[in-house]
């Protein structure tokens, strides 16, 4: 798997700032009376906008819970209301997003912003797209073929905390001792970013026993791997556990408890699912990562509805870095920032970002808990 190369080129620019200079341009080209600026004034301010939003699984519970909200609320805000989203979920399933993606096409949306379950699957369709003259922007997970825009977050970053904190976990214990590694799927180029953040924490500071890439990020999957380390290494011989994210933490935990576990090992975790935040109030999920999905689908919806409208400046100001994907160069990419979320950090990520409330993390069964870590 080619590892997305990434160039930070600069930074975000004020939402003031790019309104006030395209409206400085735009009154510029009119007055000088000539010229195609092939953006008419109407073009600008178009609101009868139809954003395709294809994302990957159930699974993940940000996808259905926050990133399709928060794509909807923030297209009917540029728009007034008159923009709308086409969405659909693949449901883990490749064929199924495949022919999603040629729906969107043929029914000719404006815009298609897709979280690819396989990035070198999809790109015929995004060729499809791009030759029927519709934009594609590459959503959390990096496509392959002609898209126009990436929108993340720092995948290399997201793997460095996750590894941090399992050496932070261990502290004196850390040498030499056995981490079992569950990571990603292949297919997703996401993982391979993840995992090399990770490994550039860990090497040479813990033995890695064994590692598994997990299949469609499937927590059925992630179960049977770690069951099978269990075999392997012994449950008394595995100090960590590196689960790429919530869902696999969350099958590695139960494997580790159907095996008799009666103190589970440090595991980590990513995307903050509130059954992790509570797995981690709980002690039994050392660590995931918060990566500000709001601000990400945010970022997402604003790019897609200024490319239809072919505002370039706003487009390029929310656009500061670049990637290279194996069949594209120099991508116009939004990278947003990611936090470790351990029990000292849930007040000022999670619950501070309106997130979750502590009513929502504090059910009956985590209250004595969070009373116990001043989460109340």
């Amino acid at each position: 798997m080619n590892t997305p190369r990434i160039r930070r080129t600069g930074y975000r620019k004020p939402a003031i700032a790019l309104a006030a200079s395209s409206s400085v341009l735009l009154f510029t080209a009119c007055a000088a009376g000539g010229g195609d600026t092939r953006t008419s004034s109407a073009s600008l301010y178009r609101e009868n906008i139809t954003v395709g939003l294809l994302l990957p699984d159930r699974d993940t519970a940000r996808f259905e819970k926050f990133d399709y909200p928060t794509v909807k609320r923030e297209v009917a805000a540029l728009t007034h209301g008159k923009g709308k989203v086409d969405y659909a979920n693949a449901e883990a399933s490749v064929s199924r997003q495949s022919q999603q993606f040629r729906r969107m096409v043929s029914e000719k949306v404006d815009v298609i912003l897709v979280d690819a379950l396989d990035a070198e699957h999809i790109a015929p369709d995004v060729q499809e797209a791009q030759d029927a003259g519709i934009p594609v922007i590459a959503y959390d997970r990096l496509a392959q073929g002609p898209i126009d825009a990436f929108v993340s977050h720092d995948n290399e970053l997201v793997g460095e905390e996750q590894g941090r904190a399992i050496d932070e976990a261990l502290g004196d214990r850390a040498s030499g001792s056995n981490v079992v590694m569950l990571n990603g799927d292949p297919a997703d180029p996401n993982s391979a970013q993840f995992k090399k953040g990770a490994l550039g924490e860990l090497t040479d500071k813990v033995h890695i026993v064994q590692q598994y890439n997990v299949t469609k990020w499937s927590p059925v999957v992630a179960e049977r791997d770690m069951n099978d380390a269990i075999r392997s290494i012994g449950l008394r011989n595995i100090a960590a556990v590196y689960a790429a994210n919530d869902g696999l933490a969350d099958a590695a935990i139960d494997a580790l408890k159907k095996a008799g576990a009666t103190a589970i090992p440090p595991v980590t975790g990513q995307d903050a699912n509130l059954d992790a935040v509570q797995r981690i109030v709980a002690g039994q999920q050392y660590m995931s990562v918060y990566k500000p999905f709001v601000d990400e689908a945010t970022d997402a919806a604003e790019l897609a509805v200024d490319k239809v409208r072919g505002r370039s400046i706003e487009f390029d100001g929310l656009t500061p870095d670049r990637v290279d994907s194996p069949t594209q160069k120099g991508i116009p990419t939004r990278l947003v920032p990611v936090i470790a979320l351990t029990q000292k950090t849930i007040r000022q990520t999670v619950i501070a970002d309106g997130v979750y409330t502590i009513r929502q993390i504090c059910t009956a069964p985590y209250g004595a808990r969070c009373a116990a870590i001043g989460l109340e």
